[in-house]
């Protein structure tokens, strides 16, 4: 995602107490998330997005440059 212009980020008021991530998303610069992420280490990113158990789902466009993602449950 980084050769996208994307970085690790959380939803800030999705954080509560001592959690080092609420929800994760990939910020990419420009775009509508800029007042509600914080960043975070790619580190803590892939911690948290192990311990929840998710996969990453992306578009791959051909010919043309897509931001899409989405976080799913790889739980079962």
């Amino acid at each position: 995602m980084e050769s996208h212009g994307g970085h690790p980020a959380t939803v800030k008021r999705t954080t509560l107490g001592s959690q080092a991530a609420g929800v994760l998303r990939i910020d990419f610069p420009g775009f509508s998330g800029e007042q509600t992420l914080k960043p975070i280490s790619w580190n803590e990113w892939f911690k948290v997005f192990d311990q929840r158990k998710l996969a990453f789902l992306y578009q791959q466009a051909k010919g043309k440059q897509s931001r899409f993602n989405k976080l799913v449950s790889r739980k079962k």
